[in-house]
């Protein structure tokens, strides 16, 4: 096994205000994690650290062996794949999806001038076909529902061969359908031994697809818990994370969390 991110007790700050208060946290090759926790826990302050696209107040962030601050961001950052809301805004609504994800060969968002190889056109509809996609592939990206959008951006991300995909509240804003849809993509994604390491981000239990590996859990900043997800998904932790008695149940590899019967009674 390989240490794909390593952040070592690693801090942000933003004027008075410690948004990530000492994490230490280790991503294996192997391994597909989900970090879950409340609004403002710190966790799309983590994601931009292991994206590359944050550094550390104070400590260090590992990413793919290099330590940040010490390696061109541009030359890593085409190592991690990232699917979120943020990169969705940037992709031009008239780009076809072929398009949108082979263009990601060259980092960029829409395709110009380029000159793209055989073996890239390959790449882009052999994930077209992984993610079943492949059937949009001549569809403008501004045309697509939600849940296709997902996808779309999913294969971008995997467009580089990376190392790491780290995967941003992938079923915000989705229908129970488009939801159930992109969760079956994403447990046939993250059970694929040949797919890299995965780092995916939610708020909610039920979010988590089945085969996830591994859990972190955050609260105003600080690890709640950190391992195994069979270890650290509990009744206890889940309480602690989101200052609420929960009860958290698992079946058919997915997970289920509601408040307990003495919150009523």
């Amino acid at each position: 096994m390989t240490a794909v991110v390593e952040v070592l007790n690693a801090s942000v700050r933003r004027g008075s205000t410690w948004i990530l208060d000492h994490v230490t946290w280790q991503v294996d090759d192997d391994q597909r994690w989900v970090i879950i926790g409340p609004n403002g826990a710190g966790k799309t302050t983590l994601v931009d650290l292991v994206s590359a696209r944050q550094h550390p107040t104070t400590g260090q962030v590992r990413l793919c062996g290099d330590q940040m601050g010490r390696v061109d961001v541009f030359e890593l950052r085409p190592r991690i794949g990232v699917s979120s809301t943020s990169l969705e805004t940037q992709i031009p609504l008239d780009e076809t999806v072929q398009n949108v994800v082979m263009s990601a060969a060259y980092a960029i968002f829409g395709r110009w001038r380029e000159a793209y190889q055989p073996q890239d056109f390959a790449r882009a509809q052999a994930l077209m076909v992984q993610l079943r996609i492949d059937p949009l592939a001549e569809r403008l990206f501004g045309t697509l529902s939600d849940g296709e959008r997902q996808r779309v951006q999913i294969a971008r991300a995997l467009m580089t061969d990376p190392e790491l995909l780290v995967l941003d509240e992938p079923t915000s804003g989705l229908d129970l359908a488009g939801r159930e849809l992109l969760l079956g993509t994403l447990s046939r994604l993250v059970r694929n031994p040949r797919s890299p390491a995965v780092v995916l981000v939610t708020h909610h239990v039920e979010e988590i697809p089945a085969g996830m590996t591994h859990g972190l859990f955050l609260k105003q900043g600080k690890v709640v818990a950190a391992g195994p997800l069979a270890e650290v998904m509990n009744d206890i932790v889940l309480s602690r994370t989101f200052d609420l008695p929960l009860s958290v149940s698992q079946a058919d590899g997915r997970w289920r969390a509601q408040a307990t019967q003495r919150l009523w009674g």
